[in-house]
């Protein structure tokens, strides 16, 4: 089932206190994304959302009317099984409508201007998507 506001976009309210702790902790690259690019509507005016439970994970950031995730990935996510768990995750958010994009710490805290670039090329291509196929 695809996420929409029918079922909270696949909100899960097991992971609420979990996601609620890690709002206090996250990376410094989370803090830093978040502090200049995605709170307070920022980006191009969308809300975003930080530790999101969405199914059985906990999405970096998250912004629902784009049906985007953003994730963040640290120095671990370097080792083989932890990629294969992040390509996994990928591809049942996807299965589920969402776009998923990464950047690693060192993107954010090295070149916070090409995230931002990033960022709102992907989000002009979901505006141009849903506007030819009215969603």
């Amino acid at each position: 089932m695809k996420a929409s506001p029918l079922n909270f976009f696949h909100y899960n309210f097991r992971l609420r206190r979990f996601a609620h702790s890690n709002r206090g902790n996250m990376t410094k690259a989370e803090a830093c994304l978040w502090k200049y690019v995605l709170r307070a509507r920022m980006m191009k005016g969308y809300q975003f959302r930080r530790q999101r439970p969405v199914l059985n994970y906990i999405a970096d950031f998250m912004c629902k009317e784009l049906h985007l995730i953003i994730e963040v990935d640290g120095f671990t996510h370097q080792f083989e099984e932890v990629l294969e768990k992040d390509l996994r995750r990928e591809l049942v958010l996807k299965k589920a409508g969402f776009r998923v994009l990464r950047f690693s710490d060192q993107e954010v805290l090295s070149d916070l201007r090409e995230v931002v670039r990033t960022l709102e090329i992907t989000i002009e291509q979901i505006e141009i998507e849903k506007f030819q196929y009215g969603h």
